[in-house]
């Protein structure tokens, strides 16, 4: 955890919760962040059985329980009956894969409030791709590509409308995201194993990757495909980026993943019209290759449509601190 300073009185709460880890931040009444920290990740998949359910409250109570250490430095006396000192005066979270689900809405406000000892009012869930979305522009400026363990592409309009394309889970897309560079990379290797077994040896990627995973069994790879949770897959992606520099498979994979983050930019584009693109999301920063690669496949899409190159920017996000100013102004 990081204190920048103690003053947590009448703060906002911000959560990020992602699949390969869950942020949060503390603003204070001017909008400043004043503490901050990271949890295990988190998956709306996870709410589908008892042991993801049990798994993601225990995530939310450890989350609340470093909040409220946060603000015990200077917080003050506290009042019979009042809230813990350095509980959030409102929440505001971001959950991947979240749309709005009554019964995980339910759920998730009962044991933040419960954890932190606020009122359940006073918390509200968002997508994290909204609140990506307006950290990044104003409703209708443009359109955001975030590649985290997943991919999507947002577009609010001046309306409010959420516009989207991708975004459909790992299972059946999510091309560009860690977990999607991490099956082709395994994808890759294993079908290599089955022409010349060993061959993994001379590969810088094979190398990197069965380094990560424990081994070169097929037993090992097997286990954390398909009982891992997808951000711990995703996170392998960082073991295939690591490797580019020495391995062709490894370079083309993150090139690949460039114009699959292209192609849902370009999805919108058709629709909604030719506007900014901005790229994000920890995936997007694996190596430079994607961001290079989708600047590519834009301009290889012009067409009378789109007679100039679309504007492209690569931005590091803090959707947590903008989780808190919106908690912060949903009390103003």
């Amino acid at each position: 955890m990081n204190y920048p300073h103690s003053d947590v009185c009448k703060s906002s709460l911000g959560i990020d919760a992602g699949g390969t880890r869950t942020r949060w931040a503390l603003a204070d009444a001017d909008g400043a962040i004043i503490a901050e920290g990271s949890v295990a990740g988190w998956s709306a998949t996870q709410m589908a059985d008892p042991a993801g359910r049990a798994a993601a409250q225990a995530m939310f109570s450890a989350l609340a329980a470093d909040v409220l250490a946060a603000g015990l430095p200077g917080a003050g006396s506290q009042a019979a009956g009042s809230p813990p000192a350095g509980a959030p005066a409102q929440v505001c979270a971001g959950l991947t894969g979240f749309g709005g689900q009554a019964d995980v809405a339910a759920l998730i406000i009962e044991w933040l409030s419960g954890a932190l000892c606020i009122a359940p009012q006073a918390v509200q869930l968002r997508s994290d791709i909204e609140i990506a979305y307006l950290d990044s522009f104003a409703p209708g400026e443009g359109y955001l590509v975030y590649a985290g363990t997943g991919s999507i592409a947002a577009w609010i309009d001046v309306d409010g409308v959420f516009h989207r394309a991708g975004g459909r889970g790992v299972l059946l897309d999510d091309g560009g995201g860690g977990y999607w560079i991490a099956r082709e990379a395994l994808r890759h290797i294993w079908r290599r194993e089955d022409e010349a077994p060993g061959a993994w040896r001379a590969s810088a990627m094979a190398r990197a990757v069965f380094a990560h995973i424990g081994g070169d069994d097929w037993s090992l790879s097997r286990d954390f495909m398909y009982g891992r949770e997808r951000g711990a897959i995703g996170a392998l992606a960082l073991a295939v980026a690591a490797s580019a520099d020495a391995d062709a498979q490894a370079r083309l994979i993150l090139q690949q993943a460039g114009a699959e983050l292209a192609r849902l930019a370009l999805a919108l584009v058709s629709r909604c019209g030719a506007r900014p693109i901005a790229l994000a999301g920890g995936a997007s920063t694996l190596h430079p290759l994607i961001a290079q690669s989708m600047r590519e496949a834009l301009s290889s899409a012009l067409s009378p449509l789109m007679p100039a190159a679309l504007p492209l920017r690569h931005v590091v996000l803090q959707p947590h601190h903008a989780a808190a100013r919106l908690a912060l102004h949903s009390a103003t």
